[in-house]
């Protein structure tokens, strides 16, 4: 099965590799035998050992999500300024129902990828999935985990390097 592209700014690019190669490194510069040796102890240690298996765990779990996101990334390779919605893209959106508007990234969250002031729509959630290929003025519905239908019209689309404040 292949793997769609990620689209990724080289600074978040950049970022995601060095976060991956300090969790390698922390895997192989970590305690020595196997998992079973290197947690064994009396009770009183219990939840220390919990928590060593516990914070093993979930690094493992992030490298291999960096590992699936920098397997095949789209990087330094900007959208074109057309106008139309698609990964790299900042948004802003217009929700039907109370008229606000929202401006987002259309990429995926990784903290500190991008300034914390951007915020991101992934492109595997429901508004995510629903707005590649849309042109701005366009109207879009998309239904919610909940099943409720919801409807935005896209007022904006601009290369992330070219929205304000971006890079």
């Amino acid at each position: 099965m292949t793997e769609a592209q990620v689209w990724l700014a080289p600074s978040a690019y950049e970022h995601l590799k060095a976060e991956l190669i300090g969790l390698l490194r922390q895997r192989t510069e970590g305690l020595g035998g196997s998992a079973a040796e290197q947690f064994i102890g009396d009770s009183a240690d219990h939840n220390t050992d919990q928590q060593l298996l516990t914070d093993r765990r979930e690094r493992e779990n992030r490298i291999r999500k960096l590992q699936e996101l920098l397997q095949n990334p789209l990087v330094g390779q900007d959208p074109p300024d057309d106008g139309v919605a698609e990964p790299g893209m900042v948004l802003t959106v217009r929700y039907e129902d109370d008229q606000e508007t929202e401006t987002f990234l259309l990429a995926h969250h990784e903290e500190g990828a991008y300034p914390d002031d951007l915020m991101t729509c992934s492109p595997d959630s429901p508004l995510g999935q629903a707005l590649p290929g849309t042109k701005q003025g366009e109207k879009v519905r998309y239904v919610l985990p909940n099943g409720q239908a919801m409807q935005v019209t896209l007022m904006r689309a601009v290369p992330y390097r070219a929205a304000p404040g971006t890079e």
